[in-house]
């Protein structure tokens, strides 16, 4: 569904990522594991368009968007939960979701939508007049993948997902992006700080290093890998 083939990008004569090449195919969870400063970051903004790669190529079904641009980019199904949620703090959980759906694939079912948003978390429909920024950490995690949802997409990609929240609550979205993933079938690229809960609910992983891949392949097999279990698991 998603693939990148030799890129490079980078902020001026700073390089982030080399060479990297990647493939998440439908139905997939595909982990990124990588400590800070790897370019897991950079690399959605790739995927996104928020930064031009310098060479390479990035293909969503088959064809080729590298020059597209992010709103084409949403318009043909890629969603994105942002790290630290991005959400629009001063507007209500009902407007931060209108937002969401605001293209035009989603824009004619909205409605219908929001009304999927709210059965999956009841919590954002008894909080819909509320704003944003008064949520708890995890009420606005489920507003952002609610958000995400509104969009239509046809893949997810979930960009540090627990970060700031209570280990009870970074369960309870590790089990959200299941849950999506099958009973909606919906291709998901998650980069996740907890290293063995994403890889445990991944299909693939990739380990990416100073901006390079450096290792790849069955998530289980990431997960034993005897680098992987001193660099990120301290075993």
């Amino acid at each position: 569904m998603l693939e990148l083939e030799g890129i490079h990008a980078g902020y001026g004569s700073v390089r982030v990522l080399e060479d990297v090449s990647l493939q998440v195919r439908e139905g997939e969870i595909v982990g990124i594991v990588g400590s800070n400063g790897a370019g897991k970051s950079s690399l959605v903004k790739v995927i996104l368009n928020l930064l031009k790669p310098t060479s390479g190529t990035t293909k969503f079904e088959g064809r080729d968007i590298t020059n597209r641009p992010p709103h084409q980019r949403a318009e043909m199904g890629i969603g994105c939960v942002p790290e630290g949620r991005r959400l629009f703090p001063r507007m209500s959980v009902e407007d931060n979701l209108m937002v969401g759906g605001i293209n035009g694939r989603a824009r004619a079912i909205r409605p219908d939508t929001m009304e999927e948003v709210f059965s999956k978390f009841p919590i954002l429909r008894e909080r819909r007049r509320q704003l944003a920024r008064t949520l708890s950490g995890g009420e606005q995690q489920m507003l952002a993948i609610g958000r995400a949802l509104m969009t239509q997409p046809k893949m997810i990609i979930f960009d540090e997902p627990s970060l700031g929240l209570a280990p009870k609550v970074v369960q309870g979205v590790l089990d959200t992006i299941r849950e999506l993933n099958t009973s909606r079938n919906l291709t998901v690229l998650l980069i996740e700080q907890n290293v063995a809960a994403s890889l445990e609910i991944s299909s693939r992983a990739y380990v990416l290093e100073n901006g390079h891949v450096v290792l790849s392949g069955d998530a289980r097999n990431v997960l034993r890998n005897e680098h992987v279990k001193r660099a990120y698991l301290g075993m």
